[in-house]
């Protein structure tokens, strides 16, 4: 309780009009975050879905879209997860035909991930992903460029500041 109550000085300090300790959930910039994740998740679903993959099978996708061949440990990394949880999304991924798993020659403990001809041409197909973003928020390339920005700039902070890498 310590660390809430040294937190609420500061803040009444900076915001004096902030005198009550429960924020509104719609004014907490976490809950903001995370329902708009589940949001474009949700405009996102039907295509995917259409697609055979799931957002985050997605998300490793286009990891390996960023540059083919990387570990489970890399493509962990940086997607925010443990390897763990990215180990069966790669089995299913594979398992669908979109990418080969092999071990590292150089370090028979790594496992490597390679995209196949379907892995490689499905990418384009998620071009309709950011167009159905754009339409559905109403929001320009820009304003999306610089709200993504933003958000970016956010994660570093914190991530900085907390000493953790996630």
């Amino acid at each position: 309780m310590y660390f809430c109550d040294k937190v609420l000085k500061i803040e009444e300090r900076f915001f004096p009009a902030m005198s009550a300790p429960l924020v509104p959930l719609d004014g907490q910039l976490c809950f903001s975050l995370y329902a708009t994740s589940i949001a474009i998740n949700r405009a996102y679903k039907p295509m995917l879905d259409a697609m055979g993959i799931t957002y985050p099978q997605y998300l490793v996708l286009s990891t390996l879209w960023e540059g083919d061949g990387q570990t489970i440990s890399a493509i962990a990394d940086r997607l925010a997860l443990e390897s763990s949880t990215i180990t069966p999304l790669v089995k299913r991924l594979e398992q669908a035909g979109f990418l080969a798993r092999q071990r590292n020659p150089q370090d028979e403990r790594q496992v490597q991930a390679f995209l196949t001809a379907k892995g490689k041409g499905l990418q384009r197909e998620t071009a309709c992903l950011t167009e159905t973003l754009l339409r559905k928020s109403g929001l320009t390339v820009e304003q999306i460029m610089a709200l993504n920005d933003q958000v970016q700039a956010l994660r570093r902070e914190l991530v900085s500041r907390s000493g953790n890498e996630g």
